[in-house]
């Protein structure tokens, strides 16, 4: 049986895919055969070639498959990336010979409970962000959690991230990073008319319940990691809530994750002394 492994390189880059070609003339060197579809037999794995956005795309193409994505990082931050562009032909090799590790993590299943009636689903590995479909407006949004309303707010929106996520929309909207393997939902209200209007974060059996006003002044788009969305009429009711089925990331490397940390937002760790302080100490 041949052995297929997916290519998601960003179409838009011409570095992205000259990165693919280097990739499948590795592959071809070992006897892989590369594809840029799924299809019926099925792909091993997939390797991604752009930055977090291309990311999100390969996992939707895998999703309900075990295929783990391995990410080679051509866009700025690229959290969700492992590689960089000059460790392909390497990474390429360790994933033929099953020399990596993976690292499942969790995604959001979301609900749309629509007023007219009938039901829309969708999910997310990153988050679903509740927003206005009019700019110019403001909605009117109650928060509830597992059934029990929690609060009350007009605002531009609010957004429901996993920790994968919590780097994403929601740190930038002011909400705390989470590391990958904290298994918990994390809401991040978007300019709040309120005084209780501050991330919250809940265990992993809680669901979030989003009602849209009839008093709103827009109807509601919930997006689904920037790429996918739904349509919410006032009178709409969401539900967020711990996604069945995990994405799996391909690691060829141990470091944990403060490092990463570090380096992707370029933080600054001058004066840290670690064990060399405590060493130090027990020797006076």
């Amino acid at each position: 049986m041949t052995r297929r492994i997916l290519m998601v390189p960003n179409p838009r880059r011409a570095d992205a895919l000259a990165a693919a070609e280097v990739a499948r003339e590795a592959l071809a060197r070992n006897g892989v055969e590369a594809t840029l579809e799924v299809g019926d037999e099925g792909v091993e794995a997939a390797i991604v070639f752009g930055g977090d956005g291309t990311m999100l795309h390969a996992a939707e193409m895998v999703r309900g498959t075990d295929a783990p994505l391995l990410g080679v990082n051509l866009g700025h931050v690229g959290f969700l990336a492992e590689l960089e562009r000059e460790d392909i032909a390497h990474a390429v090799d360790r994933l033929v010979s099953g020399d990596y590790e993976v690292d499942e993590r969790g995604t959001v299943d979301v609900t749309v409970h629509h007023p007219g009636g009938g039901v829309s689903t969708g999910w997310a590995l990153n988050e679903a962000t509740v927003e206005r479909s009019d700019l110019r407006r403001t909605i009117e949004l109650s928060i509830a959690v597992d059934g029990h309303p929690l609060s009350s707010f007009g605002c531009d929106g609010v957004i429901i991230a996993t920790a994968t996520g919590s780097t994403a929309h929601a740190f930038s909207a002011g909400g705390p990073v989470m590391w990958p393997d904290v298994d918990a939902l994390l809401m991040v209200p978007l300019a709040a008319h309120a005084l209780f209007a501050r991330p919250l974060v809940v265990g992993p059996r809680s669901v979030f319940g989003i009602e849209v006003l009839e008093r709103s002044d827009a109807d509601c788009l919930v997006v689904l990691d920037g790429a996918r969305s739904i349509e919410v009429a006032r009178g709409g009711r969401i539900e967020v809530r711990t996604g069945e089925h995990k994405v799996r990331l391909a690691r060829t490397s141990d470091g944990p994750f403060t490092e990463r940390l570090v380096r992707k937002f370029a933080l600054p760790t001058a004066g840290w002394r670690g064990a060399r302080a405590a060493d130090s100490s027990s020797e006076t």
